[in-house]
């Protein structure tokens, strides 16, 4: 029996699928199905831009509070600077005085007030699946004890060696972790000011890039990897393929991990486990995994410039995740934390409506694919909606789904699909019934919170449905889901 055990071992090793170093090989890597059936998570930006936390609020435009440091130095060498870089500069001046160089802020990142366990059951609460924690963005400050980070700077420059004192990455990971949630880290490939990549390019993604991603991946084993910064280079400059194919193969997490695809100038929406979009309407091409990403206001990192109307209402939040996984997507809503550790209240909030909701209506959302239609329209004229930008466009679905202006049409029902249950999402309840086009063959259907047994009738390629008068606590809803099983 031992003898046969060993066998079997050395055999599976045998038959594992080995990644070359070259996209093509790489592309052929299934995304885990962990990933796909996820459909919801929640993103973290949390740094040394967390203590300025400040980005102009400028109508149309987004304005990233994680990139102060660049703004900052743009609005003040560049004389085609735009207005939130000019404007972080002088907020910059006004506040801290124009000598006072970013590096200044590590010390005040203290991160004094920083609970993990109450993290963890925010974020658990939330429903989201998996958890995704900045581990070093464009600055290059590491909120682990990257050695590679403080030495090429020449200054300490991780969360172990000055600030917080404290290791943040496996503080966060290790409660997430414990209430069943995944956890992966956002990760820049390049970064705006360290001399090493100022000085030599090659150099810095060879001594300081693969070593520090690798001790990340080591350490702390993620189950996926947002990467960014890839801009900078082509995928052969940053040697991606070279980098992925240890990930697929030789590393700790080689079966379980998801990666997305910034990895090289020319990779998005080409390469890698999915595609991302960003502040946009996702995207409407369903044969490759796919993930919108954006903050709950217009940043990512706190911005103390945003006030209330800047962030989206819990119902527009909820309407947002069950459009994007209509069509297939997943939705990586981002938070900011402040510096002293605290998730800011009106994002804690907004959490615990989407987790309120989703812990009636889950079903509806996890591990579910696109019908064959992903939405059912009332009468009138239908809006065009662009599903093809990979940042920034405009789209707000919440009004598509609200009652419709006369003679425009608006959406009456989502769908997703799981087994052999269909699930109507409605974002508006109707009163007495409702009729859904090009449903057949309905067995029974169930209000999702409520035991009892919905009347129906199915009349060709149509189904009629008796709506009953909701029940209090199900009244207050963002949306109702109707499951039809057939």
């Amino acid at each position: 029996m031992k003898y046969l055990l060993v066998f079997a071992m050395l055999l599976g090793r045998l038959s594992a699928q080995t990644y070359e170093p070259n996209w093509d090989s790489l592309d052929k890597r299934p995304t885990p199905q962990w990933y796909i059936e996820a459909r919801f998570g929640i993103f973290i930006h949390w740094g040394v831009y967390s203590v300025p936390s400040y980005a102009p609020v400028i109508p149309g435009k987004l304005a990233y509070s994680e990139w102060y440091w660049h703004q900052m130095t743009e609005g003040r060498d560049n004389p085609k600077a735009n207005a939130v870089e000019t404007g972080t500069w002088a907020f910059h001046q006004k506040t801290f005085g124009a000598s006072y160089p970013y590096q200044s802020f590590a010390p005040q990142f203290k991160a004094e007030l920083f609970d993990p366990q109450h993290w963890a059951d925010v974020l658990a609460g939330s429903g989201a699946k998996y958890v995704v924690l900045t581990s070093k963005h464009h600055d290059g400050f590491a909120l682990w004890p990257s050695k590679e980070a403080s030495a090429d700077w020449g200054q300490p420059w991780n969360a172990v060696e000055i600030g917080p004192k404290r290791d943040l990455m496996s503080d966060l990971s290790e409660a997430v972790r414990a209430k069943g949630v995944r956890m992966g880290y956002y990760y820049s490939l390049y970064e705006w000011y360290n001399p090493l990549w100022l000085r030599d390019k090659s150099l810095y993604t060879r001594e300081h890039m693969f070593p520090q991603f690798k001790d990340m991946v080591t350490h702390y084993k993620p189950d996926i990897i947002f990467s960014d910064g890839e801009w900078e280079q082509t995928s052969a400059e940053w040697h991606s393929p070279e980098l992925l194919a240890w990930l697929f193969n030789d590393s700790p997490v080689k079966d379980v991990v998801v990666v997305n695809d910034r990895w090289g100038s020319e990779t998005r929406h080409k390469h890698g486990g999915y595609w991302t979009t960003e502040y946009t309407s996702g995207m409407s091409d369903m044969s490759h995994p796919w993930e919108e990403n954006r903050g709950i206001g217009f940043s990512f990192g706190y911005n103390r410039a945003e006030q209330l109307k800047d962030y989206h209402t819990g119902r527009e939040l909820i309407i947002m995740l069950v459009d994007t996984v209509s069509r297939g997507g997943n939705l990586l809503l981002d938070i900011g934390p402040a510096a002293d550790g605290t998730i800011p209240v009106v994002m804690e909030e907004r959490l615990h409506e989407i987790g309120s909701w989703l812990k009636v209506n889950g079903d509806a959302i996890y591990g579910t694919k696109p019908w064959k239609s992903t939405r059912q329209w009332s009468a009138g004229d239908v809006p065009k909606a662009n599903y093809s930008g990979e940042f920034n466009s405009d789209y707000d679905v919440s009004k598509l789904a609200s009652k419709p202006e006369s003679g425009k049409a608006g959406i009456e029902a989502f769908y997703t699909t799981k087994g052999n249950d269909l699930f109507a999402i409605l974002p508006r309840w109707p009163n007495g019934t409702l009729t859904l086009k090009d449903v057949e063959g309905a067995k029974s259907v169930t209000l999702l919170g409520s035991a009892t047994a919905l009347k129906f009738k199915n009349a060709g390629s149509a189904l009629t449905i008796q709506l009953p008068d909701l029940p209090e606590d199900l009244r207050q809803q963002s949306a109702w889901v109707l499951k039809i099983s057939r």
